[in-house]
């Protein structure tokens, strides 16, 4: 008997398919406010008083700047931000949201909120805590591995 791993049994095939699990579920719900989840989670990380910058925001997305931009766009054109240059650094780009933005953020905060008391009402402290130091050891081990 050879010790072959079936892909349904990694780790990494579990965290890529729950977390599109729960990316398409907040795209349901998100999507009568006429955002998606990658645009809420955009909007809920947008600093309210400061902005941030592009790669501020690539960097919380994981995106690359360039792909961004397109997102951005798309967003300025509908209205739920602005982007000004960053007084300090010329280069430099950051987002504000509208208040049109500011309603979709709000949204979108009530959505991740409502599932998350859902899902701390289905989870136990304990269970949560553990799952979080493994998810952080998870990330941890594989920042720091090198083959």
């Amino acid at each position: 008997m050879h010790n072959s791993v079936k892909h349904q049994e990694t780790i990494d095939y579990f965290l890529k398919i729950v977390w599109q699990t729960v990316a398409n579920r907040y795209n349901q719900l998100v999507t009568e406010f006429g955002i998606t989840q990658s645009i809420g989670y955009l909007l809920i990380n947008i600093d309210e008083k400061e902005g941030t910058t592009v790669s501020q925001a690539a960097a919380l997305l994981g995106l690359k700047s360039t792909s961004l931009s397109r997102m951005l766009s798309q967003l300025e054109k509908t209205g739920l931000i602005y982007r000004e240059s960053n007084a300090g650094d010329k280069r430099s780009v950051k987002i504000y949201l509208t208040d049109l933005g500011k309603e979709k953020r709000h949204q979108a905060r009530a959505v991740v909120k409502q599932f998350n008391n859902y899902l701390d009402s289905h989870i136990s402290e304990a269970d949560k805590q553990y799952l979080t130091e493994m998810l952080k050891k998870i990330n941890k081990l594989t920042i720091n591995y090198k083959p």
